[in-house]
C-alpha cells in the first residue's frame, strides 16, 4: 500500500512517479488529512502540506526545484554552520547555529565578541511543543531562551535583533487557534481595536522585548516571513545597516 511504500523509501532517493503517486494516495486518505488538522499535537513540519500539493510536479522525470521548493525546505541545524559575505564592500560572517537544547552548551560560550546577535523565534508555534520535551511550550521555550541570550554576558556588547518569523503561518492559524486557549499565554487580553493578528503579534513582541533587562540597550524587532523573498532583502538591509552602525560606534567613529 502506499504507507508500505512512503515507509521504505530513504530520504535521498529520488522521487519516481510511483514513489509520487503513494505519496499523493496518503495524503488524500481521511486520517492523514484528521491528523494535519491536530498538526500542533505532533512534531509536523508545517510546509509538509506544499510538498503534498505539489507532488505532481515533483515526481515529473524532469524535476527540477524552484525558489519556493528551496525555501521551504527544512534542515535541523547541528553545531555551528559558518557563512561569510561581502555586502558593498563590507565583510559579514555569519554563524548559524542549533537552537535544540542539547545545541546550545556547544556555542554559547564561543561568541563573546560578536558584534550582533539575530534571535530568530517562529509566530506559528505558540501552541506547539518542542521536539525534545513534549511537555514545554515551544513559544515559552523561545521567550526563556531568548532571556538568557539577550542578558547573557558573552553578547553584553552585542547589538540585539529579533525576528519574529513566521507570519504568515501566524496569521492562518490565529483564526484557528485562540491564543487564551493555550495555559501559558491565557492573560492574553485582545485590544478590540486590532485585528488578532495584529494583537496577538503585538502580545507576543512585547513578552520577548520585556525579558530584555538593560533599559539603555535596543532589542530590534522585526516581523518576518523568511518565505518572502521581498520581505527578507527588506530585513537583511536594515540589519546591514544596524550592524555597520553599531561596529562604527564601537570603533568610536560615531557617537
Amino acid at each position: 500500500d502506499a504507507f508500505t511504500k512512503i515507509k521504505h523509501s530513504s530520504d535521498t532517493q529520488e522521487i519516481d512517479e510511483e514513489t509520487g503517486n503513494a505519496v499523493k494516495a496518503l495524503w488524500a486518505d481521511p486520517g492523514i488529512q484528521k491528523t494535519w488538522e491536530k498538526r500542533s499535537d505532533f512534531q509536523i513540519v508545517e510546509s509538509m502540506k506544499y510538498y503534498f500539493e505539489n507532488i505532481d510536479r515533483i515526481k515529473q522525470p524532469n524535476y527540477l526545484a524552484n525558489q519556493q521548493d528551496i525555501l521551504l525546505s527544512r534542515v535541523r541545524t547541528s553545531g555551528i554552520v559558518t557563512e561569510r559575505y561581502e555586502i558593498d564592500g563590507s565583510q559579514f560572517e555569519m554563524y548559524d547555529v542549533g537552537g535544540q537544547r542539547n545545541e546550545r552548551k556547544k556555542w554559547i560560550h564561543c561568541f563573546d565578541d560578536v558584534t550582533a546577535v539575530i534571535f530568530v523565534a517562529a509566530l506559528s508555534e505558540y501552541d506547539q511543543r518542542l521536539f525534545e520535551d513534549a511537555n514545554t511550550n515551544r513559544m515559552v521555550e523561545a521567550i526563556d531562551l531568548f532571556d538568557e541570550i539577550a542578558n547573557n554576558r558573552y553578547f553584553r556588547e552585542s547589538s540585539m535583533i529579533l525576528f519574529l518569523n513566521k507570519r504568515d503561518l501566524f496569521e492562518g492559524k490565529i483564526e484557528r487557534v485562540d491564543i487564551r486557549t493555550i495555559d501559558a499565554f491565557s492573560d492574553f487580553n485582545q485590544d478590540p481595536s486590532k485585528s488578532k493578528y495584529d494583537a496577538g503579534i503585538a502580545y507576543f513582541l512585547g513578552k520577548f522585548l520585556a525579558r530584555s533587562k538593560t533599559e539603555e540597550k535596543i532589542v530590534y524587532h522585526h516581523i518576518t516571513c523568511a518565505t518572502d523573498t521581498e520581505n527578507v532583502e527588506v530585513v537583511f538591509n536594515a540589519c546591514k545597516d544596524i550592524i555597520l552602525r553599531d561596529n562604527l560606534k564601537d570603533s568610536g567613529f560615531m557617537d
